[in-house]
């Protein structure tokens, strides 16, 4: 009997502290969050319930355009990647050059293709001048650049590559003295880095000043896989005049030809007034005009086709 009452007094205390718990559960957690519900919202919690609601509500045409305004978005920045991309490797021979010395590209006669070149620039005034004539006439041309002259005039150097042009490094210093390995690697080196950094461009041309090939600049180039480019024309605007200037240029002129102009250096105004002209004679003879990766591009594509031929 005292057993049973005992076991009583235990059940009963188990209910009345499981009946305590669930009412303080109930007050302490339940009731508080419908008391919330009923209160006034914080600012924050109000503007996000707006935003929210905001949406719900807009019209699905809201929402159609905000959605191709992100499609259009994407696609101009794939656009503007392949751009970027394209500008980056335009510069670049075909492998067969890399290493090589050369003055102009083997064509079939029929193809008549000639590339403008110009050097020691980046050069105020002169560079843009040549850009727009260039322009005016839809062609590409290849730039060979000072690395020092490229430093003093950067916004210069990135227009010629926006705009297409090919670009080849022409030494930092363009100076004609004997160089040892170390001191060709700083003039090459340092000017290519130059020209990646502000341009994107990994150029793979060289063109050692004055064309000379035996001071320790070509050959450095060549052993870094440079192709060394020449010219088969040359235009003497250093140092003659404006009508004997065009008459050089015309005189040398052939298919697959490399013509030597300036923009920098000096004043170049004759190579100015005279690059119309040029533009227009070789054209009147049938020259169509290319960058020289391009041109050696062709000469490349020739080759295969004719060994395509002998087979």
């Amino acid at each position: 009997m005292r057993k049973l009452k005992l076991l009583w007094r235990r059940r009963k205390t188990f209910i009345v502290g499981f009946i305590a718990a669930t009412g303080s559960f109930l007050l302490g957690v339940t009731w508080p969050i419908n008391l919330r519900a009923n209160q006034p919202l914080q600012p924050i919690q109000a503007q996000v319930l707006a935003v929210s609601q905001s949406q719900e509500q807009q019209p699905m045409s809201t929402i159609n355009k905000f959605s191709e305004a992100i499609a259009n978005r994407v696609e101009f920045s794939q656009q503007a990647l392949a751009q970027v991309q394209a500008i980056r490797f335009q510069s670049a021979v075909p492998d067969q050059f890399q290493g090589t010395t050369l003055r102009h590209a083997k064509l079939d006669s029929q193809h008549k293709a000639i590339a403008l070149t110009f050097d020691d620039g980046p050069w105020p005034k002169t560079t843009t001048q040549i850009l727009d004539i260039l322009k005016e006439n839809n062609i590409k041309a290849t730039f060979f650049w000072v690395g020092k002259y490229l430093q003093n005039s950067p916004e210069i150097g990135k227009q010629v590559a926006a705009a297409g042009h090919a670009i080849g490094n022409h030494t930092w210093n363009h100076e004609y003295l004997q160089y040892n390995e170390d001191g060709a690697a700083r003039e090459i080196d340092r000017t290519s880095s130059l020209i990646e950094e502000l341009t994107g461009i990994q150029t793979s041309m060289f063109r050692p000043p004055g064309g000379i090939l035996n001071n320790g600049l070509a050959t450095y180039a060549q052993k870094k896989n440079y192709a060394v480019v020449m010219w088969s024309a040359d235009s003497f605007d250093w140092r003659t005049l404006t009508e004997s200037l065009i008459d050089n240029v015309m005189r040398q002129a052939n298919s697959g030809g490399i013509v030597l102009l300036h923009d920098g250096g000096g004043n170049r105004a004759r190579t100015v007034k005279a690059l119309p002209d040029i533009i227009a004679r070789l054209r009147k003879e049938g020259y169509s005009f290319v960058t020289v990766p391009e041109l050696l591009q062709m000469q490349e594509q020739e080759s295969k086709q004719q060994e395509t031929a002998q087979k």
